[in-house]
């Protein structure tokens, strides 16, 4: 066993107040990276199925999700599925499907879903129910048919929708010759409303039928987070970049997952930042009945708040036989280490980069996803992160293990910021192991460094607040990013197999490439197997 030794600034971030920032790495040694592949992205090749061209959309919205045998992912209008290494496979990384287009999931569904790819996808893997859950927004207005019973046809806010048949994926529509994926939509129309369409499987293999739903939403849909929690798959969004208005939605899973007519529930949140549900790793449940819990930064970027020295916490009380009892209650501030947006906000850009003038954007102002909850052995933690400034003028990753007592209320277990040298860490995705070990996925660079992924973490034994391993170089950046934005966010995702292994996606930029690459790859913590 390699010995823990804390450093003087490690121990710093051990101490009370506005002391959090870790400013060494961590003394263990790195986490070694198990299996490492790229996915969609600059340099893929078509794959089985494919039948949308391998360009890179831009920004990159990676979301990832880990199977007993397959590991799926969404780049924000498109997807594939690659093989992962176990009893059904003997390599990690092989291109089963893809890249296709987004309504792909959606192909004889009919309606909005299918009519085109609309980016901002995002794929779970259901581990309690052994299901993959593929929910994709739709940005454009639409004066939707008066045969709202129909499946394809959004159901109305409160009422069922009727998922149709089972079908397996693909192929849609094509896109029409004057309108090709990465070119921009035509304006939007000013009648109409919006939709949220989602996709359950009806088994574990990610290559079979899906229950398609669609669900009519009046307000802006963008940015949407699922989270699996048992009585429902929540979905926050947020209504628009330009108001301070978010939208909190639960869907039932039950009825979803049985392939049934199933509502979907939504609460308009004014005056809050992007919200992000508790999302359930390994096979842990809460209590029965027990709320999803919901958390925001402070802060609010439109009115110039930049800082704050709390983080927010919602309770989220579905029910089911009566709509009308369900309830959102908080926000209750739970008072952390203050804190600064790292580059002020959203779409600031000030990431600096090598051979570059434009900088990067580091979504500064909001928990990112996932927010992990994990009960180990009765103990409930939830771990969140976010971007902010650091002493050292770089950028770090505020990182919170939150713990929820016997009361439901949630109050603060650990938090750091680590920032252990002056350059910038950001974007930032944690996870939890079966034995409560924390490991956090991030976004690396700064001038000279060209910027790509890395990853850190700690045991559950270990002193509070401290990343104790050395970080891991995860993709190692070649070359600036210069067209659009760096990303929209990075993804951990936990494996079933043995709820130990951690998967993780994130962006990287090969020698001369014309767009980015994403790196796909593993790791686990010592002592757990």
């Amino acid at each position: 066993m390699h010995k823990l030794v804390l450093t003087g600034a490690m121990v710093a971030a051990l101490m009370p107040g506005d002391s959090v920032e870790q400013t060494s790495q961590g003394s263990r040694p790195p986490l070694p990276v198990l299996e490492s592949f790229d996915g969609l992205g600059f340099g893929m090749a078509d794959g089985p199925g494919t039948n949308d061209p391998p360009v890179p959309r831009n920004p990159s919205d990676n979301t990832l999700a880990v199977g007993p045998d397959h590991i799926f992912q969404i780049v924000n209008a498109q997807l594939a599925i690659f093989t992962k290494k176990g009893a059904r496979y003997d390599t990690t990384g092989k291109n089963l499907y893809g890249p296709v287009s987004t309504n792909t999931m959606f192909a004889g569904f009919g309606g909005v879903c299918e009519a085109r790819p609309n980016g901002d996808a995002v794929v779970r893997y259901d581990q309690l129910a052994r299901r993959w859950l593929v929910v994709m927004p739709i940005f454009r207005r639409t004066v939707f048919d008066q045969d709202r019973g129909a499946p394809g046809q959004p159901a109305k806010p409160g009422q069922a929708a009727r998922p149709g048949p089972a079908a397996k994926p693909g192929p849609p529509p094509p896109l029409p010759a004057a309108q090709p994926a990465q070119t921009p939509a035509p304006a939007q129309p000013a009648a109409g409303t919006y939709a949220m369409c989602y996709a359950v499987s009806t088994g574990a293999d990610p290559l079979g039928k899906y229950y398609r739903y669609a669900f009519e939403r009046p307000l802006f849909p963008d940015y949407p987070r699922p989270a699996v929690w048992p009585d429902g798959y929540y979905i926050p969004s947020s209504t628009g970049d330009d108001v301070i208005q978010k939208h909190a939605c639960v869907v039932e899973r039950a009825k979803m997952l049985k392939g049934e007519p199933a509502r979907e529930q939504c609460i308009v949140i004014d005056g809050v930042n992007f919200l992000n549900n508790a999302d359930i790793d390994g096979q842990g449940l809460p209590p029965p009945g027990a709320p999803n819990v919901m958390i925001a930064a402070g802060g609010t970027q439109l009115k110039k708040i930049l800082e704050d020295d709390g983080i927010y916490v919602w309770k989220f009380q579905v029910d089911w036989k009566n709509a009308a009892n369900t309830t959102l209650s908080g926000p209750e501030k739970i008072v952390v280490a203050p804190y600064r947006y790292l580059c002020g906000g959203q779409l600031t850009n000030c990431v600096p980069q090598p051979d570059s003038a434009p900088r990067l954007d580091a979504q500064g102002d909001k928990i990112m996803a996932r927010v992990v909850y994990r009960n180990v052995g009765g103990v409930e933690s939830i771990v969140a992160v976010h971007s902010v400034d650091t002493v050292a003028g770089g950028g770090g990753v505020r990182w919170y293990e939150l713990r929820i007592e016997k009361n439901r209320d949630v109050r603060l277990h650990q938090q750091a910021t680590y920032a252990p040298d002056r350059f910038y860490r950001w974007m930032a995705s944690p996870a939890i192991d079966r034995r409560g070990n924390i490991a956090i996925g991030y976004s690396f660079g700064g001038a000279p460094h060209y910027p790509g992924q890395r990853v850190a973490g700690r045991l559950a034994t270990d002193p509070p607040g401290v990343m104790t391993f050395h970080e891991t170089v995860f993709a190692e950046g070649q070359a600036a990013q210069t067209l659009m934005r760096w990303e929209d966010y990075t993804q951990t995702a936990m494996d079933p197999a043995d709820d130990c292994t951690i998967w993780y996606v994130g962006d990287y930029l090969k020698k001369a490439a014309s767009s980015y690459s994403t790196r796909i790859g593993s790791f686990r913590m010592p002592g757990c197997s």
